[in-house]
């Protein structure tokens, strides 16, 4: 069985892409790459089609962190599968999600997964261009989530 991650946020450039990027390496790096399938989407469609952010791109290079990725709109069938994990940036995303699609089983704000902070949503970059600090709040959120999946599913 193959488990599904899919992050959200905004725009679909600055932090879900930053997610998805992050969230792949710590899988690769755990050996499970062959059990998971990992993407991000946003809930607002400005960016369809475009490259993440130069900022992101940027923090992950640093990072050693590659990504490829291009903007994408979330969709039913994305939110369909109630045994994928559908992991926000924000309550807004979080609430966008619910008035479009309804309650999802699986869906959780990233930062409920953090050990490191007590912020509860993870602050758009886009504006602040805070990335270093978004890259350290996505990592840790995204540790917690893996070892979190790796309980539920026993891997």
């Amino acid at each position: 069985m193959t488990i599904n991650v899919l992050f959200v946020c905004l725009g679909n450039i600055c932090r879900s892409p930053m997610a998805e990027a992050i969230f792949q390496q710590l899988v690769d790096e755990a050996g499970l790459t062959d059990k998971f399938h990992i993407d991000s989407a946003g809930t607002g469609d400005w960016h369809v089609g475009e490259q993440a952010h130069p900022g992101t791109r940027r923090i992950l290079a640093q990072h050693g962190i590659a990504y490829n990725g291009r903007s994408r709109l979330i969709t039913a069938q994305d939110m369909a599968n109630s045994h994928s994990y559908i992991i926000t940036m924000d309550q807004s995303n979080g609430n966008n999600l619910r008035r479009q699609f309804g309650q999802h089983p699986n869906q959780h704000r990233l930062l409920e997964f953090s050990s490191q902070t007590s912020e509860t949503d993870v602050p758009d970059p886009y504006y602040t261009n805070n990335f270093e600090y978004v890259y350290q709040l996505v990592k840790d959120g995204c540790t917690g989530l893996l070892e979190t999946i790796r309980k539920q599913q026993g891997l």
